[in-house]
């Protein structure tokens, strides 16, 4: 399970358990609350994500600008 799953998975327990606790008021609470936390949480994900594509992008740039050299041999084999 990723992370951004088990988050959900515990709020959406902890709403269920809230909403027992405040005897229905939980939705007054409760909505507004996880309407926020899936939010950050989704924000966070994002981040996590560009800053993986970012990386990768680099990561290709450097490799674009290395030169290879061929031997005569290297030559050979791919002939």
């Amino acid at each position: 399970m990723t992370p951004v799953t088990l988050v959900v998975i515990a709020f959406a327990l902890a709403l269920v358990v809230m909403s027992f606790t405040f005897m229905g008021g939980a939705v007054i609470v409760a909505v507004p609350l996880a309407i926020a936390i899936l939010i950050v949480v989704g924000l966070l994900d994002l981040k996590r994500r560009r800053n993986q594509a970012q990386g990768m992008h680099r990561f290709r740039e450097q490799a674009a600008s290395d030169k290879i050299e061929f031997t005569a041999r290297d030559r050979q084999t791919l002939s």
